[in-house]
């Protein structure tokens, strides 16, 4: 009986002990990011100024929200910054894992170079970059000092095109990361299937026009949603690459709620807009990751 209440406890112990590990961990999670979003929701509906405050407005902080022309000039900057970021990242991503998928020499190599900069984090690319397009110290003072007096290059101080100077700069950053995803996927490919159409007299064009692009959908798919994530969030790129100028120029809504709620003391509103960007992540993430709970299924 003795050794039978034994087995039984260490049987115990063994199912609980890794839930009693994790317990902490999972408790601060809880808390201190889940709990704190929630708080956030919570603020948008209330008055919070400078601290929080617990008089409830309802919608009013939304609708104050849709009123500024701040927030619009945000929301504008955001459509250009994700459609071009996630439409150049996929594109060259995909080029990239095609030109890498021909077996050519010093792949490994190759490829550490291109996944290099998502190892630095967003406040060094930012940097890095804000001194290369600086019109007064970047590649506009090289070339002009090599007798190339004529190029101008001063996207990062023109408000028409300061925008896109982040592109370039989270394109640079990311498409190794997206390369590295469509790469995973057409090493995923039967060979047998490529094999067969090339016998059938199939051309490289329509074999990955007709095969290979259309078995990358899960890849194309987790791009989307991956680059949508990170589109939405983008702050720390802006404040280090333009600080959101010149003006409001690169202002996306990430930028506007940390200058609502910390430098304009407008908590409720910045809540408000906080609120905003996490339910778009979330009707970005939800289908998808139903989906993949689906699939596997």
């Amino acid at each position: 009986m003795a050794l039978s209440a034994n087995a039984d406890f260490k049987t115990r112990l063994q199912a609980w002990l890794p839930k009693l590990v994790l317990s902490p961990s999972l408790a601060m999670v809880l808390v201190f990011v889940y709990g704190f979003i929630l708080f956030s929701v919570y603020l948008s509906f209330t008055d919070s100024r400078l601290l929080p405050s617990f008089g409830w407005v309802g919608w009013e902080n939304y609708s104050k929200l849709w009123r500024l022309s701040h927030w619009e000039t945000s929301i504008t900057n955001m459509g250009i910054f994700a459609a071009l970021y996630i439409g150049i990242c996929t594109v060259l991503g995909l080029g990239l894992a095609i030109f890498l998928d021909q077996k050519i020499r010093g792949e490994g190599f190759i490829r550490t170079i291109y996944l290099y900069p998502m190892a630095l984090s967003f406040i060094v690319t930012g940097t890095a970059w804000k001194w290369f397009l600086d019109p007064g110290i970047g590649l506009e003072n090289v070339m002009q000092s090599w007798g190339w007096t004529s190029f101008e290059f001063d996207w990062i101080k023109n408000r028409d095109f300061a925008i896109y100077t982040v592109v370039l700069a989270a394109v640079w950053q990311t498409s190794g990361f997206v390369m590295a995803m469509f790469l995973a996927g057409l090493r995923g490919i039967d060979n047998e299937i490529l094999k067969a159409a090339q016998m059938d007299g199939a051309s490289n064009w329509n074999l990955y026009r007709r095969i290979i692009i259309p078995q990358l959908r899960p890849a194309f798919l987790s791009a989307f949603v991956i680059l949508s994530h990170l589109a939405i969030k983008t702050f720390d790129l802006v404040i280090a690459l333009t600080g959101g100028g010149p003006g409001r120029a690169t202002e996306l809504p990430a930028t506007f709620m940390y200058s609502y709620t910390f430098s304009r003391n407008q908590m409720g509103i910045g809540a408000a807009s906080a609120t905003i960007m996490l339910m778009t992540i979330a009707a970005i993430m939800i289908p998808y990751l139903y989906a993949e709970l689906r699939e596997k299924k």
